[in-house]
């Protein structure tokens, strides 16, 4: 995100303002699944180029659990959200803000008391409520002095030490400089009590993951960035994002200390959440947060780049910790339906529905394209191609054949800001509706979902069937997009096929290259499956890492975000519409 902070710093002053009016809890339909990215009003940014481009965007992602209700606050979003279920979000504008929109938002709850501070170099006020669901907001103190410059606080994160009784930040958004920390003064409104303090710095010559580019292969100085922390039986992780927002591996790693201002010890599973593959791609720069049962969740920032390279979306993932204590994220099948969480799970996997992506490469039909954006983009699960109907008008539609008859559990639709015109989401157009048939012939249709009755803003909406469908072909029909072009990159379809699981892939092997940084792996491509999950961790127990790979990609991967002097297991599970093969063997590499 770091060359986006310079441009972000120059234009501040040409962002504008993003309220929304308020979503009645009326018109929010309680799910039992979530599929990334998340399904909420994403605000609309713009930047000034040879034309206006206007775009919904998200990054930086906060989740606050106060008093059992969960807080959602993100990058130029002019307010936050509210959910009491983390499934239908309510977006809150409130009653004063920053002086400029908020970026990279920190916030931390105490008590009966929210705390809020943006990302600055100047000095900024912390701000505070004790009633965040009606948006009042009040100065906990006027100003938080400034430091030297280009020292922050840029991507701030406030932490309260119960044990300890002590406020702390920490921050650091830079190729240049590491993170910071600093303890900050209960007694004088939380101002510094310290001088800021050196954490940590990036490695990257000894951690592959911390390389810059997609798939780590750039020689540019990464970016080191996202402060959190989290505190675990006794133990202070204090996480950061890297290598850039930019790229399909951003992602979130920890360094660890018995102390908040450290000294600190990398963590050599790092990352502990990454994901390079599939639709969703990149999970940097968020936080780690419990729920109210008790279990551990991790937020990211995927990347979509459609309109210029720092337009994000939101994810949210199942976390924890190990007995040994080492922190991960699951990943795998990250942007497949996952049930909302109702107990303390056992297995953070057992959240996974089974529901299998039924849409992939699917012909379709689209009632009309416009400058050559072509339906077949509909089903290619690439957030940066998309399908661009000839009007906006109620009717346009998108056909999709799943090839045979299939059961339908759910659908996520992604649409695409194409040439949009939206400056503030306020506006009273600001709000999608569609329709969904389903049909065994393609002839004879039955609607099995209607939005129309509210007038809620869903660039990604997440749809679960109130039943599941079977059928062969999915019709979803425009009735009102706020913006000049309907543009969608992805209608993704989930179910279950009616065949067998696949294959597990055979003559799977697993090298260390010559940079050790890199392992080398290569399989053998089974028939009817869909794509590839190549698994890895540091034991045969610990597989927490996965990067998906299609059937139609070579079945080869060079695996890039290894750390130098720690030992991995790898291994490999095909997938198709019906499920999940059996893990491989599991290979050992030096």
């Amino acid at each position: 995100m770091k060359v986006f902070i310079l441009i972000l710093v120059s234009i501040s002053g040409l962002m504008a303002q993003l309220p929304q009016a308020n979503i009645p809890a009326s018109e929010s339909t309680r799910k039992n699944t979530y599929c990334n990215p998340m399904d909420i009003n994403y605000q609309y940014n713009w930047e000034q180029t040879n034309e206006k481009i206007s775009y919904r965007s998200g990054a930086d992602p906060v989740v606050i659990n106060h008093n059992g209700v969960y807080y959602l606050f993100h990058t130029i979003q002019g307010g936050y959200w509210r959910s009491e279920d983390l499934s239908d979000w309510r977006y809150i504008k409130p009653s004063r803000w920053p002086m400029e929109d908020m970026c990279a938002p920190a916030a931390w709850s105490k008590g009966d008391t929210l705390f809020l501070f943006q990302s600055t170099f100047e000095s900024r006020p912390i701000f505070y409520t004790t009633t965040p669901e009606t948006g009042q907001l009040e100065f906990y103190n006027r100003w938080l002095p400034r430091w030297p410059l280009d020292i922050g606080p840029w991507d701030p994160a406030l932490f309260y030490d119960e044990d300890l009784k002590e406020w702390y930040m920490y921050w650091g958004s830079s190729n240049v400089y590491p993170l910071f920390g600093a303890q900050l003064d209960k007694d004088r409104k939380l101002t510094y009590k310290t001088s800021y303090k050196y954490m940590f710095k990036l490695h990257p010559e000894e951690h592959g993951w911390e390389r810059f580019g997609q798939d780590h292969t750039s020689d540019i100085k990464p970016f080191m960035e996202g402060a959190w922390m989290t505190k675990h039986k006794g133990k202070y992780y204090l996480q950061y994002g890297a290598p850039g927002t930019e790229f399909n591996v951003y992602a979130n790693g920890t360094y660890v200390s018995d102390k908040p201002l450290g000294p600190w010890e990398y963590a050599p599973y790092n990352p502990v959440a990454y994901k390079p593959g599939g639709y969703m791609q990149g999970m940097g720069h968020g936080c780690t947060f419990k729920d109210n049962f008790g279990n551990y969740w991790n937020m990211g920032t995927p990347w979509i780049a459609v309109n210029w390279n720092f337009e994000r979306r939101i994810d949210m993932v199942p976390a924890g910790f190990t007995p040994e204590g080492e922190m991960f994220s699951i990943s795998r099948f990250a942007d497949f339906p996952h049930k909302l969480p109702t107990n303390k799970w056992t297995k953070p996997e057992e959240l996974f529905t089974g529901w299998m992506l039924l849409s992939y490469k699917k012909p379709v039909i689209v009632s009309s394209v416009k400058d050559k954006m072509n339906g077949e983009n509909l089903t290619d699960e690439n957030p940066r191609k998309f399908w661009v109907a000839g009007t906006n008008k109620e009717g346009e539609n998108a056909v999709i054949d799943l090839l045979e008859s299939k059961m339908v559990h759910a659908l996520q639709i992604n649409y695409t800001d194409y040439k949009s015109d939206v400056y503030d989401s306020a506006e009273p157009r600001v709000y999608i509706q569609f329709r969904i048939f389903a049909s065994e012939d393609g002839k004879s249709w039955t609607k099995i979902h209607d939005n129309t009755n509210e007038k809620r803003d869903r660039p990604n909406a997440f749809i679960e069937l109130e039943k599941e469908v079977k059928t062969r072909y999915i019709k979803v029909e425009n009735v009102h997009v706020p913006v000049p072009n309907l543009a969608i990159s992805d209608i993704r379809i989930f179910g279950k096929g009616n065949q067998g699981t696949p294959e597990t892939p055979g003559k799977f092997a697993a090298t260390r290259d010559t940079d050790s940084r890199n392992a080398n792996i290569k399989w053998q491509k089974v028939p009817n499956v869909t794509g590839y999950n190549i698994r890895w961790g540091i034991a045969p127990d610990k597989l927490f890492q996965t990067y998906q790979i299609w059937h139609d990609e070579p079945a080869e991967k060079q695996i890039r975000s290894l750390n130098k002097g720690v030992k991995y297991y790898f291994a490999i599970e095909s997938f198709n519409e019906n499920g999940v093969s059996n893990l491989s063997e599991i290979v050992e590499v030096d």
